[in-house]
């Protein structure tokens, strides 16, 4: 029994610690599991070592690198994956350009659903593809989702590359852009990743109002302005209101 109430109390941190909207400290896991005190400093420093969870800056405990590769693995499966790209096909009818879902994982964004436009000229941003996440407006809409610690903290460790003229490399002037995006909920890319290319973004929340992906619908400049693709914005929300839908169910 008492290895069942080990393997118990280890699962109820893991969750904890994900379904938390902020760095939870340990004193805060204690009186919320009702866990002594030394018994969870023990648990928890065998999952720093196991990389379930993690220390952050401000010293509380986060989700690691093995729950954060585990839930990418689990918005891939099958069943879920195949009922978004339903969703994401009805999408890309109605608006007429290339749609997806991108999701943070570590310093990056990556595709995880995509539907391509049947129009001739295209951007290839497969699914399993990895993007930067201060030049994009998955990655941006990210980034303005966090607490100011955390999003501090990101961009301290990102390396704020320049990938074109439009590119925000300055801490100050992204911090605005990103302040914003958190204002309208809106990601925006005007040609900031790649030449020729705008995009826009709205978030996928969970049953708590937390972000979880990004929807995003891409196009070419020389078929669309970036203001012409803020008139998609309210049917991409109509299309992350229904993704989220799905979510719930899994949650439930």
């Amino acid at each position: 029994m008492a290895k069942v109430s080990s393997i118990t109390r280890v699962l109820q941190i893991i969750e904890a610690v994900s379904y938390s909207a902020k760095p939870i400290t340990p004193l805060e896991l204690s009186q919320q599991l009702d866990i002594p005190k030394p018994t969870i400093h023990r648990l928890l420093q065998q999952l720093i070592e196991e990389g379930f969870v993690m220390v952050d800056i401000t010293g509380g405990i986060v989700a690691g690198r093995r729950v954060r590769n585990m839930s990418v693995e689990l918005w891939q499966q099958r069943q879920f994956y195949s009922e978004r790209h339903v969703i994401l096909q009805r999408l890309v009818r109605d608006v007429k350009e290339t749609c997806g879902i991108s999701v943070p994982h570590n310093m990056h964004m990556i595709y995880t659903n995509r539907a391509k436009t049947d129009l001739p000229l295209q951007i290839y941003l497969p699914v399993g593809a990895k993007s930067p996440m201060w030049c994009t407006a998955t990655g941006k809409l990210y980034l303005s989702q966090l607490s100011p610690e955390r999003r501090s903290k990101m961009l301290q460790n990102l390396s704020l590359d320049k990938f074109t003229k439009n590119t925000i490399t300055d801490v100050d002037k992204l911090n605005k852009a990103l302040d914003a995006i958190a204002e309208t909920g809106v990601g925006i890319d005007n040609e900031e990743f790649i030449s020729e290319m705008v995009a826009v973004s709205v978030p996928i929340l969970d049953k708590k109002d937390r972000y979880l992906a990004s929807l995003y619908m891409h196009a070419p400049t020389v078929r669309v302005s970036l203001e012409d693709m803020m008139q998609s914005v309210p049917r991409l929300r109509e299309a992350a209101l229904d993704i989220q839908t799905l979510v719930y169910e899994l949650q439930s």
